[in-house]
């Protein structure tokens, strides 16, 4: 998909299409009033006829405008202008591309851009359109047969500006939307996977190509003997039940001086979760293969920095491996030392993703970073609390947190922060270890992050539960390439 950027005439431009909003009421957008002008009232006639009252999100396609020299004119409701805040931009931008699709229109040109939204500007306006017509416009089909009906797809899309003083800030906004994008691809397709191809090799793969394709990441990946010498016994514990190695994949994306603290991102990569001997329900079990959605994330936020050659310095960790249950495997009651030193009784061996994280926090002190987040998809129970909306954040730091949620409301991908108080931490103690894997009593998503709290003392840590907002469950099961828009965001601003 191609994005360009173009100050130009509604009446004079041609194209397969132009997309262009009509208010509530059936008053006119600017870039309409100039289409009604150019055909004698066409669309004052027509709208006065009842075909389109402009209500958010209704659409009416027009062929063959009097006087226009496009082949289609999209019309596209914006309710009241008075309410057209950020959530009204992406909903109405999320029709216009359905209706389109339904079209042979291979191009548009976008009149949109020119309306105004709350507290939005031109810059945002412009990234969100084109993250939403991305993932529209996405299909992970690499599995089928039949690959294409045949269809027309729409291939570009030109947005308008309203003067050439503006084309500076909306080229750049097409540059970080394009990285954006890239990386949610990656993400999305990683997570898309099977788990029989998707295992923890095979992580480690895309991990080394991404290095060979950018100069400026480089890749290592420990492998189990490596993670015996260290003493992450609780990663190794995860990994025992499966035939599958497990793999310590560590990334940097080095973007500015080797004495430049890295931002460190560490993402869970369990790459089939069966629960272990703690085995889940077999109904969604096949959507296991999102655990590692958080790995993925990872990836995809690397590959997206290469991509905006950003003056920062980021380390990538993931504790790649698959959960089943063996022979081998771990089970409810065993006792493993982590690399800090920590024991940790586990009493649910579906509560591995604690385990695997907590051996990957610790090993990424030796990078001191400036400040660490942690991607999983931890727990359920963070789905109860947010639905899919937010991810979870729970951090030690809150100017961390204050600069996640403000990444999250730029971006769109927005989180919610929960408490991380010493009252829940007795909930995860052992009579017979240091730790218990996990809580006891309700807070299910807070305990999970209190165990990793007892591993990132030493750090300036913030810890997202993306197990809402990763991937859809169900019929339309496919991950989404969250939160690489926050992060990606948040690494914007501390660009800045």
């Amino acid at each position: 998909m191609r994005y360009h950027i173009k100050h130009t005439n509604p009446q004079k431009q041609r194209s397969n299409c132009l997309i262009v909003g009509i208010w509530a009421g059936q008053s006119l957008s600017p870039a309409a009033e100039q289409l009604d002008q150019a055909s004698d009232g066409y669309l004052t006639r027509l709208l006065k006829r009842g075909d389109l009252t402009g209500d958010l999100g209704q659409t009416l396609l027009l062929q063959e405008m009097p006087k226009i020299a496009a082949e289609r004119v999209l019309l596209v409701g914006c309710g009241k202008a008075e309410e057209f805040n950020a959530a009204a931009y992406r909903k109405m931008s999320m029709k216009v591309i359905a209706a389109l699709k339904q079209t042979g229109a291979k191009e548009a040109v976008n009149y949109l851009t020119d309306l105004v939204v709350n507290d939005q500007d031109l810059h945002w306006k412009i990234r969100q359109a084109i993250q939403i017509t991305s993932e529209a416009l996405y299909v992970f089909d690499q599995f089928k047969s039949n690959k294409t009906n045949g269809k027309i797809v729409l291939n570009e899309m030109i947005f308008n500006v309203t003067d050439s003083r503006s084309i500076k800030q909306a080229d750049r906004a097409v540059v970080e939307a394009n990285a954006i994008v890239s990386g949610m691809q990656l993400t999305k397709n990683l997570g898309n996977l099977p788990a029989n191809v998707c295992t923890p090799t095979y992580l480690a793969k895309q991990a080394q190509d991404l290095a060979k394709k950018y100069k400026s990441i480089t890749a290592k990946i420990l492998e189990k003997k490596d993670m015996e010498k260290m003493g992450m016994g609780a990663l190794l514990a995860v990994a025992r039940g499966s035939h599958q190695p497990p793999k310590l994949i560590v990334l940097h994306y080095n973007g500015a001086a080797k004495n430049k603290k890295p931002i460190a991102l560490v993402g869970k990569g369990v790459t089939f979760d069966s629960g272990g001997i703690s085995l889940k329900p077999a109904a969604a079990m096949e959507e296991m293969k999102f655990d590692m959605c958080g790995a993925a994330t990872v990836l995809g936020t690397l590959l997206a920095m290469a991509e905006l050659k950003l003056p920062i310095n980021v380390v990538g960790v993931i504790p790649a491996t698959e959960n089943l249950p063996g022979g081998n495997a771990t089970k409810p009651g065993d006792i493993v030392t982590t690399m800090s030193g920590q024991t940790v009784e586990i009493i649910n061996t579906d509560a591995e993703g604690r385990l695997i994280l907590a051996d990957a926090l610790t090993y990424t002190e030796k990078f001191q970073p400036e400040v660490v987040i942690d991607i999983a998809t931890l727990t359920g129970a963070v789905i109860i609390a947010l639905g899919t909306p937010a991810s979870g954040l729970m951090s030690n730091d809150s100017h961390l947190v204050d600069a996640l949620k403000k990444a999250g409301d730029a971006s769109s991908d927005r989180v919610w922060q929960l408490p991380l108080w010493d009252d829940y931490q007795e909930q995860i103690d052992s009579n017979v270890a240091d730790i218990s894997n996990v809580g006891v009593g309700g807070g299910k998503v807070i305990t999970a992050a209190c165990f990793l709290a007892r591993f990132t003392k030493k750090l300036h840590w913030a810890h997202l539960d993306v197990a809402g907002t990763a991937f859809l469950g169900g019929k339309d099961k496919q991950a989404t390439g969250r939160p690489v828009p926050l992060l990606v965001q948040y690494l914007l601003d501390l660009a800045k």
